[in-house]
Parts: structure tokens; C-alpha cells; sequence
């Protein structure tokens, strides 16, 4: 089973820039995306072979999320059941047979961190509802968390240590995430691999490979045995992130 997470930061300009072709040929089971910045209505872009769920964000041009998947879900819900969160279009979440998969657009603390409070407190929320998931089935989260849990996730960790992503304060969220019965795929099967999945449009920091490694696959312990492979496509162009995947057995 594939599955495939990618930040396309709007979509309507990804499909620009060849979005289509890129889906066909990745041909995932499940296809998460986020910050689609889009309203309904606004782009009719199916799949053969393919159902699709989307969650807008009420403010136009932002956030937003979806998931295209050729396996029919038990039920489909959107956002956490938090009303300070859930107006932002930031999760969706899949009921299948033998699990959730989740797909999150994690808030940005944003610059000098004004949106830090705000959160921590999606954190804890989003942690408590992930955790009240995994009581029932295993869970499957994936998507932009929005932080570097480790210096080795990004180029330059020093000049970067109190700035949105990577301050103290959202590194422990991620540590006590994955205490909680979660695991980094990406870092399970590869420990010491520094490969990075966003990239700033400034400085050449593509080019020169200064980026962050801030979308996940995380899995719940149950599922820890059933890691085939964990992929970053760095070689995937069309947004500021490169996709991101997860093979299960």
C-alpha cells in the first residue's frame, strides 16, 4: 500500500506545473494534500479510479486540505471537534477497515513566533484527538507539521533555533507526540539520513539545499512492523515542499 503527502501551497498553480502528471505517475492508494488554498467550486480535478474529500479553510486563499483515495472509507470527518480549530480546513481524517489515516496542515508559529500560543494549544488539542483515534484502531498521520523535530531535519539548526519551527517549545510537542505511540517513519528506517522536504523561495535555498525536513509519515506503534519504505521525492518540483511517502505491507 502507498501512500503519498504533499504541501502543493495552492493547487490551482501546482496543477500548473504539472501536479497531474506527477499523481499519475506516484499512482498512490492514498493521496494527501495540504494547504490547497482553495473554495469549492473553484477547480474540478478528479481521478479515474479515485474518490476525493476536501476541507476549506472559510478564509479564501489559505490553508485547506484533501485526500484522493481508491479505497472506499468507512466515514469521512473533518477537523478535530474544536471549535477555536476547525474553521481552517486543516485535517481530514479516514476510517478504514484496519485504521485512520490522517491528514494535517499544521498551523505556523509564524514570524517573531506572534502565533506560538495559538499553537501549543492546537498541539495538545490535535495530540488528544489523534490519541483518542489510535484507542480505537491504529492511525496513519501525515502531512506538513510545520517543525524540524531534530537539528539533523534541517541545514542550518543554530541560526534557526528560536525561529517558527524550531523552537524548543514545538520540538517537545513532536517528542511527546511520538512518546504517545507514534513513529517517524521516515526516521526509523533511516536515523542518520539528512534529507529535507521544504524548502524557502528565497536565497537559491533550493538550489542549494538549505531546507527543512517538516511533512511526516508517522505511524502508530501497532504499525511499526508493517514500514516497507519511507521516501522523500526531492526530485519532485511544483510547490515549495516535495512530496513525501510511506509504503506499507
Amino acid at each position: 500500500m502507498k501512500l503519498i503527502s504533499w504541501n502543493v501551497n495552492g493547487l490551482r498553480a501546482c496543477v500548473g506545473k504539472g501536479f497531474e502528471t506527477i499523481f499519475k505517475t506516484l499512482d498512490a492508494d492514498f493521496f494527501c494534500l495540504q494547504e490547497t488554498k482553495m473554495q469549492a467550486g473553484q477547480l474540478d480535478l478528479q481521478f479515474p479510479g479515485y474518490a476525493s474529500y476536501w476541507n476549506y479553510a472559510e478564509k479564501k486563499g489559505y490553508s485547506g486540505t484533501a485526500i484522493y483515495t481508491k479505497h472506499r472509507p468507512l466515514s469521512v470527518s473533518y477537523g478535530i471537534g474544536v471549535e477555536a480549530h476547525d474553521h481552517e480546513g486543516r485535517v481530514i481524517t479516514l476510517e478504514m477497515d484496519t485504521f485512520y489515516l490522517v491528514t494535517v496542515y499544521t498551523p505556523n508559529a509564524q514570524e517573531e513566533l506572534r502565533r506560538l500560543d495559538y499553537r501549543l494549544q492546537w498541539e495538545t488539542d490535535f495530540q488528544a484527538y489523534l490519541h483518542d483515534l489510535n484507542q480505537k484502531k491504529p492511525v496513519i498521520v501525515c502531512g506538513d507539521m510545520n517543525v524540524a523535530h531534530q537539528e539533523i531535519d534541517l541545514k542550518n539548526p543554530k541560526t534557526n533555533r528560536r525561529n517558527a519551527g524550531f523552537t524548543d517549545e514545538e520540538r517537545e510537542k513532536m517528542t511527546q507526540l511520538l512518546d504517545k505511540g507514534f513513529v517517524d517513519s521516515f526516521r526509523f528506517l533511516h536515523p542518520d539520513e539528512a534529507t529535507y522536504s521544504w524548502w524557502s523561495y528565497r536565497f537559491k535555498a533550493r538550489e542549494r539545499n538549505t531546507g527543512w525536513r517538516i511533512d511526516y509519515f508517522l505511524v502508530s506503534n501497532l504499525l511499526k512492523d508493517r514500514i516497507l519504505d519511507a521516501k522523500i521525492h526531492t526530485d519532485i518540483f511544483g510547490s515549495d515542499h516535495c512530496p513525501v511517502e510511506l509504503d506499507l505491507r
